[in-house]
Protein backbone atom coordinates (compact mmCIF):
# COMPACT_ATOMS: atom_id res chain seq x y z
CA UNK A 1 0.00 0.00 0.00
CA UNK A 2 1.39 3.38 -0.89
CA UNK A 3 0.18 6.50 -1.86
CA UNK A 4 -1.99 9.62 -0.62
CA UNK A 5 -4.87 10.49 -3.10
CA UNK A 6 -7.14 13.55 -3.41
CA UNK A 7 -10.71 13.34 -5.70
CA UNK A 8 -10.62 16.55 -7.23
CA UNK A 9 -14.12 18.18 -7.69
CA UNK A 10 -14.20 20.20 -10.57
CA UNK A 11 -17.12 23.45 -11.99
CA UNK A 12 -16.73 25.05 -15.09
CA UNK A 13 -12.89 22.89 -15.75
CA UNK A 14 -11.67 24.27 -12.34
CA UNK A 15 -10.82 22.37 -8.93
CA UNK A 16 -13.74 23.50 -6.11
CA UNK A 17 -11.75 25.64 -3.65
CA UNK A 18 -12.57 22.79 -1.04
CA UNK A 19 -10.63 20.37 -3.53
CA UNK A 20 -7.60 22.57 -3.20
CA UNK A 21 -7.68 22.21 0.57
CA UNK A 22 -8.03 18.90 0.50
CA UNK A 23 -5.04 18.78 -1.77
CA UNK A 24 -3.09 20.64 0.96
CA UNK A 25 -3.96 18.45 3.41
CA UNK A 26 -2.91 15.67 1.50
CA UNK A 27 0.25 16.94 0.98
CA UNK A 28 1.22 17.35 4.70
CA UNK A 29 0.16 13.37 4.86
CA UNK A 30 1.81 12.19 2.32
CA UNK A 31 4.82 14.32 3.47
CA UNK A 32 4.91 12.78 6.86
CA UNK A 33 4.29 9.24 5.83
CA UNK A 34 7.18 9.69 3.17
CA UNK A 35 5.00 8.75 0.14
CA UNK A 36 3.62 10.31 -3.28
CA UNK A 37 0.11 12.61 -3.21
CA UNK A 38 -1.82 11.59 -6.39
CA UNK A 39 -5.01 13.43 -7.28
CA UNK A 40 -7.89 12.29 -9.27
CA UNK A 41 -8.90 14.64 -11.71
CA UNK A 42 -11.95 13.08 -14.11
CA UNK A 43 -14.19 15.41 -16.31
CA UNK A 44 -14.33 17.13 -19.62
CA UNK A 45 -11.14 19.06 -20.62
CA UNK A 46 -9.22 18.14 -17.72
CA UNK A 47 -6.14 19.04 -18.81
CA UNK A 48 -5.26 22.32 -17.27
CA UNK A 49 -6.87 21.12 -13.85
CA UNK A 50 -4.68 18.21 -14.02
CA UNK A 51 -1.66 20.58 -14.43
CA UNK A 52 -3.00 23.05 -11.55
CA UNK A 53 -3.27 19.58 -9.40
CA UNK A 54 0.94 19.12 -9.50
CA UNK A 55 0.80 23.00 -8.92
CA UNK A 56 -0.84 23.12 -5.91
CA UNK A 57 1.01 19.64 -4.61
CA UNK A 58 0.65 16.32 -6.48
CA UNK A 59 3.30 14.19 -7.18
CA UNK A 60 1.01 12.09 -10.21
CA UNK A 61 -2.66 12.74 -11.68
CA UNK A 62 -5.15 10.11 -13.38
CA UNK A 63 -6.59 11.94 -15.61
CA UNK A 64 -9.75 10.89 -17.17
CA UNK A 65 -11.15 13.27 -20.47
CA UNK A 66 -14.34 11.98 -20.90
CA UNK A 67 -18.24 13.56 -21.55
CA UNK A 68 -19.68 10.72 -18.81
CA UNK A 69 -18.23 12.56 -16.12
CA UNK A 70 -18.58 15.95 -17.24
CA UNK A 71 -21.56 16.39 -15.14
CA UNK A 72 -20.03 15.18 -11.90
CA UNK A 73 -22.63 12.69 -11.78
CA UNK A 74 -21.40 10.25 -8.82
CA UNK A 75 -22.19 6.57 -10.03
CA UNK A 76 -19.38 7.24 -12.95
CA UNK A 77 -17.16 8.96 -10.80
CA UNK A 78 -17.00 6.54 -7.88
CA UNK A 79 -16.91 3.59 -10.18
CA UNK A 80 -13.44 4.64 -11.71
CA UNK A 81 -12.18 5.37 -7.91
CA UNK A 82 -12.98 2.04 -6.79
CA UNK A 83 -11.61 0.31 -9.41
CA UNK A 84 -8.17 2.83 -9.17
CA UNK A 85 -8.07 2.40 -5.82
CA UNK A 86 -9.09 -1.85 -6.03
CA UNK A 87 -5.69 -2.10 -8.33
CA UNK A 88 -2.90 0.51 -6.50
CA UNK A 89 -4.44 0.33 -2.34
CA UNK A 90 -3.89 3.81 -1.43
CA UNK A 91 -3.40 4.66 1.93
CA UNK A 92 -6.34 6.63 1.76
CA UNK A 93 -8.37 8.86 -0.27
CA UNK A 94 -9.53 12.73 0.30
CA UNK A 95 -12.21 14.43 -0.70
CA UNK A 96 -14.27 17.65 -0.14
CA UNK A 97 -17.50 17.12 2.49
CA UNK A 98 -19.08 18.52 -0.70
CA UNK A 99 -22.75 16.90 -1.49
CA UNK A 100 -20.69 15.39 -4.50
CA UNK A 101 -17.66 14.50 -2.46
CA UNK A 102 -20.04 12.72 0.01
CA UNK A 103 -21.63 10.83 -2.76
CA UNK A 104 -18.44 9.51 -4.47
CA UNK A 105 -16.59 8.71 -1.40
CA UNK A 106 -19.56 6.88 0.25
CA UNK A 107 -20.40 4.66 -2.87
CA UNK A 108 -16.31 4.08 -3.28
CA UNK A 109 -16.21 3.10 0.45
CA UNK A 110 -19.03 0.26 -0.25
CA UNK A 111 -17.13 -1.43 -3.12
CA UNK A 112 -14.11 -1.07 -1.36
CA UNK A 113 -15.28 -2.69 1.89
CA UNK A 114 -13.50 0.54 3.40
CA UNK A 115 -14.34 2.62 6.53
CA UNK A 116 -15.37 6.68 5.75
CA UNK A 117 -14.66 9.16 8.39
CA UNK A 118 -17.05 12.28 6.81
CA UNK A 119 -16.89 15.75 7.22
CA UNK A 120 -13.27 16.00 9.16
CA UNK A 121 -11.67 19.23 10.63
CA UNK A 122 -8.07 17.27 11.57
CA UNK A 123 -5.81 15.15 10.06
CA UNK A 124 -2.75 13.48 11.79
CA UNK A 125 -0.48 10.47 11.85
CA UNK A 126 0.13 9.08 14.60
CA UNK A 127 2.07 5.59 15.53
CA UNK A 128 2.07 4.99 11.55
CA UNK A 129 -1.46 5.57 11.03
CA UNK A 130 -4.15 8.52 10.13
CA UNK A 131 -5.89 10.26 13.09
CA UNK A 132 -9.00 11.91 11.71
CA UNK A 133 -10.66 14.26 13.89
CA UNK A 134 -14.23 15.87 13.44
CA UNK A 135 -17.09 17.26 15.48
CA UNK A 136 -20.00 14.88 17.06
CA UNK A 137 -23.29 15.88 19.25
CA UNK A 138 -23.82 19.01 16.76
CA UNK A 139 -20.26 20.11 17.33
CA UNK A 140 -20.00 20.21 21.10
CA UNK A 141 -17.48 17.62 21.38
CA UNK A 142 -14.69 16.91 18.35
CA UNK A 143 -13.76 13.15 18.48
CA UNK A 144 -10.33 11.16 17.10
CA UNK A 145 -11.24 8.70 14.98
CA UNK A 146 -9.21 6.23 12.79
CA UNK A 147 -10.70 3.57 10.19
CA UNK A 148 -10.39 -0.01 9.69
CA UNK A 149 -9.81 -1.78 6.36
CA UNK A 150 -7.03 -1.14 4.11
CA UNK A 151 -7.97 2.12 2.49
CA UNK A 152 -9.06 5.06 4.62
CA UNK A 153 -11.96 7.18 3.25
CA UNK A 154 -12.14 10.74 4.47
CA UNK A 155 -14.19 13.79 3.25
CA UNK A 156 -13.06 17.54 4.50
CA UNK A 157 -14.89 20.60 5.54
CA UNK A 158 -14.56 23.02 3.40
CA UNK A 159 -12.51 26.34 4.78
CA UNK A 160 -11.53 23.50 7.61
CA UNK A 161 -7.60 23.27 6.16
CA UNK A 162 -5.59 25.72 4.72
CA UNK A 163 -5.75 25.80 1.16
CA UNK A 164 -2.07 25.91 -0.40
CA UNK A 165 -0.30 28.11 -2.94
CA UNK A 166 0.62 27.20 -6.39
CA UNK A 167 3.77 26.48 -7.33
CA UNK A 168 3.93 26.78 -11.05
CA UNK A 169 7.63 25.37 -10.66
CA UNK A 170 6.50 21.97 -9.21
CA UNK A 171 6.30 19.22 -12.17
CA UNK A 172 4.44 15.81 -11.99
CA UNK A 173 3.26 13.07 -13.90
CA UNK A 174 0.17 12.89 -15.67
CA UNK A 175 -1.52 9.42 -16.15
CA UNK A 176 -4.50 9.09 -18.92
CA UNK A 177 -7.15 6.52 -18.02
CA UNK A 178 -10.17 5.46 -19.65
CA UNK A 179 -13.53 5.51 -17.67
CA UNK A 180 -15.56 2.77 -15.87
CA UNK A 181 -18.72 2.76 -17.05
CA UNK A 182 -19.78 3.68 -20.34
CA UNK A 183 -22.89 6.40 -21.10
CA UNK A 184 -25.72 3.57 -21.01
CA UNK A 185 -25.02 2.33 -17.86
CA UNK A 186 -24.93 5.12 -16.26
CA UNK A 187 -28.29 5.31 -14.57
CA UNK A 188 -28.70 9.22 -13.66
CA UNK A 189 -29.05 11.29 -16.62
CA UNK A 190 -28.10 15.59 -15.67
CA UNK A 191 -30.73 17.78 -18.13
CA UNK A 192 -29.52 21.16 -16.83
CA UNK A 193 -28.38 23.00 -14.75
CA UNK A 194 -29.03 26.46 -12.67
CA UNK A 195 -26.69 28.73 -10.82
CA UNK A 196 -27.69 31.37 -8.51
CA UNK A 197 -25.94 34.61 -10.06
CA UNK A 198 -24.48 37.15 -7.88
CA UNK A 199 -24.23 36.09 -4.33
CA UNK A 200 -21.46 34.62 -2.65
CA UNK A 201 -21.51 30.80 -2.16
CA UNK A 202 -21.65 29.81 1.68
CA UNK A 203 -19.24 27.12 1.67
CA UNK A 204 -16.38 29.21 0.36
CA UNK A 205 -17.08 32.60 1.96
CA UNK A 206 -14.63 34.05 4.00
CA UNK A 207 -17.82 36.43 5.81
CA UNK A 208 -20.74 35.20 6.51
CA UNK A 209 -23.79 37.49 7.96
CA UNK A 210 -26.83 36.00 8.99
CA UNK A 211 -30.48 36.72 10.10
CA UNK A 212 -32.97 35.14 11.96
CA UNK A 213 -36.26 35.38 13.65
CA UNK A 214 -35.05 39.03 15.14
CA UNK A 215 -35.35 40.22 11.57
CA UNK A 216 -39.17 40.05 11.83
CA UNK A 217 -39.94 39.36 8.36
CA UNK A 218 -38.88 38.95 5.18
CA UNK A 219 -38.02 43.01 4.58
CA UNK A 220 -35.98 42.73 7.79
CA UNK A 221 -33.36 40.85 6.09
CA UNK A 222 -32.62 44.31 3.96
CA UNK A 223 -30.24 45.66 6.77
CA UNK A 224 -28.82 42.17 7.03
CA UNK A 225 -28.52 41.76 3.30
CA UNK A 226 -26.45 45.48 3.00
CA UNK A 227 -23.90 44.84 5.70
CA UNK A 228 -23.20 41.33 3.92
CA UNK A 229 -22.64 43.29 0.49
CA UNK A 230 -20.33 45.46 1.96
CA UNK A 231 -18.31 43.08 3.46
CA UNK A 232 -18.62 41.38 0.31
CA UNK A 233 -20.36 38.60 2.33
CA UNK A 234 -22.31 35.68 2.02
CA UNK A 235 -26.02 36.18 3.68
CA UNK A 236 -27.05 33.60 5.59
CA UNK A 237 -30.19 32.44 7.88
CA UNK A 238 -31.18 30.75 10.80
CA UNK A 239 -33.71 27.99 10.46
CA UNK A 240 -36.74 29.90 11.79
CA UNK A 241 -36.17 32.22 9.39
CA UNK A 242 -35.97 29.67 6.85
CA UNK A 243 -39.40 28.12 7.92
CA UNK A 244 -41.33 30.82 7.94
CA UNK A 245 -40.65 31.76 4.11
CA UNK A 246 -38.27 34.87 4.64
CA UNK A 247 -35.35 33.65 2.40
CA UNK A 248 -35.37 30.66 0.73
CA UNK A 249 -33.65 27.19 2.06
CA UNK A 250 -30.26 26.96 0.02
CA UNK A 251 -29.13 30.15 2.67
CA UNK A 252 -29.55 28.38 5.62
CA UNK A 253 -26.84 27.68 8.18
CA UNK A 254 -27.40 24.79 10.82
CA UNK A 255 -27.43 21.46 11.30
CA UNK A 256 -30.13 20.64 8.30
CA UNK A 257 -28.44 23.71 6.41
CA UNK A 258 -24.93 24.36 5.58
CA UNK A 259 -22.08 23.85 8.03
CA UNK A 260 -19.94 26.15 7.14
CA UNK A 261 -16.45 27.47 8.81
CA UNK A 262 -16.06 31.35 7.99
CA UNK A 263 -12.86 33.74 9.23
CA UNK A 264 -16.02 35.82 9.89
CA UNK A 265 -19.48 35.16 11.29
CA UNK A 266 -21.61 37.83 11.91
CA UNK A 267 -25.00 36.64 13.53
CA UNK A 268 -28.32 39.03 13.88
CA UNK A 269 -31.33 38.46 15.00
CA UNK A 270 -30.15 34.80 16.03
CA UNK A 271 -30.75 33.53 19.55
CA UNK A 272 -28.37 30.83 19.38
CA UNK A 273 -30.34 27.31 19.35
CA UNK A 274 -28.42 24.53 19.06
CA UNK A 275 -28.79 23.20 15.78
CA UNK A 276 -28.08 26.62 14.01
CA UNK A 277 -24.84 26.53 16.19
CA UNK A 278 -24.01 22.90 14.95
CA UNK A 279 -23.59 24.86 11.64
CA UNK A 280 -21.39 27.31 12.64
CA UNK A 281 -19.75 26.96 15.81
CA UNK A 282 -16.17 26.32 14.23
CA UNK A 283 -16.15 29.81 12.56
CA UNK A 284 -12.83 31.85 13.44
CA UNK A 285 -14.49 35.24 15.16
CA UNK A 286 -18.61 35.32 15.61
CA UNK A 287 -20.55 38.58 16.01
CA UNK A 288 -23.42 38.42 17.69
CA UNK A 289 -26.14 41.44 17.65
CA UNK A 290 -29.49 40.50 19.78
CA UNK A 291 -31.48 42.72 21.93
CA UNK A 292 -31.89 39.59 24.46
CA UNK A 293 -28.56 39.39 27.02
CA UNK A 294 -29.40 35.97 28.29
CA UNK A 295 -29.63 34.57 23.91
CA UNK A 296 -27.65 31.58 23.85
CA UNK A 297 -25.57 32.84 20.78
CA UNK A 298 -23.43 35.04 23.22
CA UNK A 299 -21.98 31.81 24.94
CA UNK A 300 -20.03 31.26 21.82
CA UNK A 301 -19.64 34.82 20.42
CA UNK A 302 -16.37 36.32 20.63
CA UNK A 303 -18.18 39.99 20.23
CA UNK A 304 -21.38 40.46 21.52
CA UNK A 305 -23.49 43.69 20.66
CA UNK A 306 -26.78 43.82 22.87
CA UNK A 307 -28.84 46.11 20.72
CA UNK A 308 -31.98 46.28 18.13
CA UNK A 309 -30.76 45.00 15.02
CA UNK A 310 -32.44 47.89 13.12
CA UNK A 311 -30.68 50.18 14.59
CA UNK A 312 -27.04 48.19 15.23
CA UNK A 313 -26.95 46.68 11.77
CA UNK A 314 -27.58 50.15 9.37
CA UNK A 315 -25.01 52.14 11.77
CA UNK A 316 -22.54 49.16 11.41
CA UNK A 317 -22.90 49.64 7.53
CA UNK A 318 -22.72 53.11 7.36
CA UNK A 319 -19.11 53.01 9.04
CA UNK A 320 -17.68 50.20 7.29
CA UNK A 321 -18.58 51.47 3.97
CA UNK A 322 -16.74 54.82 5.25
CA UNK A 323 -13.18 51.97 6.48
CA UNK A 324 -13.37 49.97 3.33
Amino acid sequence: MSGIWVWVELSDGKAAPVSVEALGAGRALADELGTELSALVFGQGVEEAAEAAIHHGADQVYACDDATLADCRSEPHAALVSQLAAEHEPIAILAGATASGRDVLALAAVDLEAGLIPDCTGLAVEDGAIRATRPVYAGKLMSNVYADGDTMLASLRSRAFPAPEADAARSGEVINIQPAMAAGDISVEVLGLEASAGEVSLADAGIIVSGGRGVAGPEGFEPVRKLASTLGAALGASRAAVDAGWIPYARQVGQTGKTVSPDLYVAAGISGAIQHLAGMRTSKVIVAINKDPEAPIFKLAQYGIVADLFKMVPALTAELKKRL
